[in-house]
């Protein structure tokens, strides 16, 4: 996808079901694109959505490529109030829902003209492109290609400006993608388009573009190292095309931290000996310049980074909240998206879905948290971007925890090296509470009563402390065939330290098609009343309940306390 290397894989929006047909033929040209389609009225989509308006801004500010199948004015009105500053915006382009007109409405500067040929071209179809520079040179000049990198976007306006007011241009160095174009070219020119890697004064008459062609090797290292290092040898930063480092060196923050700042990939190599083996080693034939610890290579061409070293391995842990999409936290949702392996009981990872074809799915047994756990660990050592997933929350009973005691473990360096993170869901009781209303206002006390890997001697220990302490409780796991007597025992511990009009809220598949959700009393309360898709929140003394307008009754701890001053 030319133009579009800083941004993320495309949105392709849907407002009807007219255009899935289109949005699948677009979607076919970008593979890892996924097609959103509006809750109830749109079948076929990757994701649903509620708000056409909050997913358009999200997107966006997330610097997501959007594809909206609709009138260009809806999308224009959704994003009037994100508009700020040319250059910083991703591609979003309008698309008639039969395919008929693509129309480029913003990102001139990220791609979105070469995107909207693309499109066209797949559709069969004319795109819409208004920009001037790009109708009368056949190229946006402001936006090279993958692999090159305009030096000063402010000089390269006034540049254009001045061809467009029929100023002659001459080029420099080789630029293989402007010889295919319509430029007012002649030897005599006094306008300049320079393409090299050397750092050069800026000049009113030049245009500066850069190759991404050079590589800076590093054992360990920090931002001012490398820039000093590029300064001395005459290098322009914008020439980087990525850093590469000892993969002893994967985890080292100040290193990342350098590359972010410079804009560019992080790669990683075994280093053979120097940094300089390194470097030739991954990039052979290129000219090498030594300095200090660091060694700048420059290669002929531009250098893609991806087939340079490999990349640091992500194991993201994520939780898919309770079921419904809309309470699946924005982290998750771009996690999913990125991931080239997806861990899982195979009912969450059926949930987390669908998947494009190039993902890989590894569907397990519940009950095989470590083996899935090194697994996931061992994906993420080879370079993968994998996830791991859990139900609501993944620190509340569920992967986390295993996925931390595999590292915790494992002697294995490349294992340490892997970047983890644990990435948060709203849990089976925070949502059963949110239907309900505010049972866990106050203290409360999450418990599972399964005994699986804990003695039901201490939960009951645990339950009959938490009970008299006159917390709420959570409970997950309550009651499953195997242990269909536990939840009765439970009870009876509870109601030693509880009135009986004490109110218990059952939530069941809360968030998930079928859900349902009603307050009984502590005294009511039957164990057949709950299985193991049930949460069930027993309150505390201080809990209340009230009837709604709507039917059915609100229930809330306040958060006050009779005992406080």
């Amino acid at each position: 996808m030319a133009g579009m290397s800083t941004h993320n894989a495309p949105a392709i929006v849907m407002l009807g079901p007219g255009s899935l047909a289109t949005a699948q033929r677009i979607q076919q040209w970008y593979p890892q694109a996924t097609i959103h389609g509006l809750e109830g009225r749109v079948e076929g989509a990757d994701q649903s959505y509620r708000s056409f308006g909050e997913t358009l801004r999200g997107l966006y500010q997330q610097d997501t490529p959007i594809i909206a199948l609709c009138a260009a004015g809806i999308v224009i009105r959704s994003l009037a109030s994100l508009l700020s500053e040319k250059g910083t915006e991703p591609p979003v382009l309008a698309v008639a829902e039969d395919g008929s007109a693509v129309v480029p409405l913003l990102g001139g500067l990220g791609g979105v003209n070469v995107m909207a040929r693309e499109i066209a071209d797949a559709l069969g179809v004319a795109a819409a492109i208004t920009t001037s520079g790009e109708l009368r040179f056949g190229t946006c000049l402001l936006n090279p290609p993958q692999g090159y990198a305009l030096a000063d976007i402010e000089q390269g306006k006034r540049f254009v400006s001045d061809l467009l007011a029929g100023e002659a241009v001459r080029i420099e160095g080789d630029a293989p993608w402007l010889q295919q174009v319509q430029l007012p070219a002649s030897d005599a020119a006094r306008r300049t388009i320079h393409v090299g890697h050397q750092a050069r004064p800026a000049n009113r008459d030049e245009l500066l573009i850069h190759p991404r062609s050079v590589v800076v090797g590093v054992a360990g290292g920090n931002l001012n190292g490398i820039r000093a290092a590029l300064q001395q040898a005459g290098i322009a930063e914008p020439s980087v095309a990525c850093v590469l480092a000892d993969e002893q060196a994967m985890a080292d923050s100040a290193l990342h931290e350098a590359a972010q700042a410079l804009g560019v990939a992080l790669r990683f190599a075994a280093r053979p000996g120097d940094v300089a083996s390194m470097v030739a080693a991954a990039l052979p034939g290129a000219e090498l310049i030594e300095q200090a610890e660091v060694v700048i290579a420059v290669a002929p061409a531009p250098v893609d980074a991806a087939q340079v070293g490999r990349r640091r391995g992500r194991l993201a842990v994520i939780g898919l909240g309770p079921g419904a999409a809309e309470l699946m936290v924005p982290a998750v949702k771009a996690e999913l998206a990125r991931a080239e392996d997806i861990l899982g009981y195979e009912t969450y990872v059926r949930m987390a879905g669908p998947f494009r074809d190039d993902q890989v799915m590894h569907c397990t047994d519940n009950r095989e948290e470590m083996q899935r756990a090194r697994h996931a660990f061992e994906l993420a050592a080879q370079g993968r971007s994998v996830v791991v997933v859990s139900s609501g929350d993944p620190g509340v009973f569920a992967m986390a925890a295993a996925v931390l005691e595999a590292l915790h473990e494992s002697s294995d360096p490349t294992w340490h090296r892997v970047d983890l993170e644990i990435l948060p869901g709203v849990s089976a009781s925070l949502a059963t509470a949110a239907q309900a209303g505010a049972p866990l206002g106050h203290d409360f006390c999450v418990m599972s009563l399964s005994d699986n890997l804990k003695p039901w001697s201490i939960i009951e220990k645990r339950l009959d402390l938490a009970a008299q302490a006159d917390l709420v409780l959570a409970f997950y796991n309550p009651i499953s065939k195997s242990r269909p007597h536990q939840l009765g025992v439970a009870l009876e511990v509870v109601r030693r330290h509880r009135e009986g009009n004490t109110p218990v809220v059952l939530g069941r598949d809360i968030g998930r098609p079928g859900q349902t959700l009603k307050v009984v009393t502590l005294a009511e309360l039957l164990p057949e009343m709950v299985d193991m898709r049930t949460m069930v929140l027993v309150g505390s003394s201080t809990t209340c309940v009230f009837p709604r307008l709507s039917g059915g009754v609100w229930a809330y701890t306040p958060r006050w306390y009779p005992t406080a001053n």
